[in-house]
């Protein structure tokens, strides 16, 4: 084996590491970026969720003084 076909070998070897390396980042970039959004939408249902909670509090309340009242009518 000379000399050359032992750099070529180790420039391709070079290469692909580089390209693997730079293309792994790339993914890991667009999954980050995915799972940001992702928290985004569920921080948007989550408070959607609480709000409904107080909602549904509140319209208790006002059933509970409207039947009150039923009951003074009569």
């Amino acid at each position: 084996m000379d000399w050359s076909t032992i750099i070529v070998a180790g420039l391709a070897l070079i290469g692909t590491l580089a390209g693997s390396y730079f293309a792994n980042n790339r993914t890991t970039a667009v999954l980050e970026m995915r799972m940001r959004s992702l928290e985004e939408k569920v921080n948007k249902h989550n408070q959607v969720v609480e709000r409904m909670a107080v909602a549904e509090q509140s319209l208790k309340a006002a059933w509970h003084q409207i039947d009150e009242i039923k009951e003074e009518i009569r």
